[in-house]
């Protein structure tokens, strides 16, 4: 099973909880162990971290990880900042997103693909033998 880092910009009031599980389940299913950093550290808003603290263990999490699937529906600083973090370290990216997202094209040249999807579903079927 490859080991993928989820970057995915979480909401507080937990209103993406539900799609964030979704995906993870979808890429389960497919054969990759997700390490997502809301669900699995900040235990949905439970757990705070100081800014240096979440980044460096962002940071350790990444490198420790096959690949990093970013979920780019809706823009992050933080999902920048974890990109540029796995293409300076050579581990591969790859972009997914709702159907109609807007992907920067500095995002798209540092990813290995960029998957559009309408429902998180489709992802066990577009992600398999990646």
């Amino acid at each position: 099973m490859k080991k993928a880092y989820l970057a995915i910009k979480f909401h507080g009031d937990l209103k993406n909880k539900g799609l964030i599980e979704e995906i993870s389940d979808n890429l389960n299913k497919v054969g990759f162990e997700t390490v997502v950093m809301a669900r699995d550290y900040e235990k949905w808003g439970e757990v705070h971290f100081f800014s240096k603290e979440l980044m460096k263990l962002t940071f350790e999490l990444i490198e420790k990880s096959d690949i990093l699937i970013i979920e780019f529906s809706e823009r992050g600083v933080g999902l920048g900042i974890e990109a540029g973090y796995a293409y300076a370290k050579h581990i591969p990216i790859i972009v997914i997103a709702k159907n109609g997202s807007e992907i920067s094209n500095t995002l798209k040249g540092i990813s290995k693909e960029v998957i559009f999807y309408n429902d998180p579903k489709e992802l066990s079927e577009k992600l398999r033998e990646k």
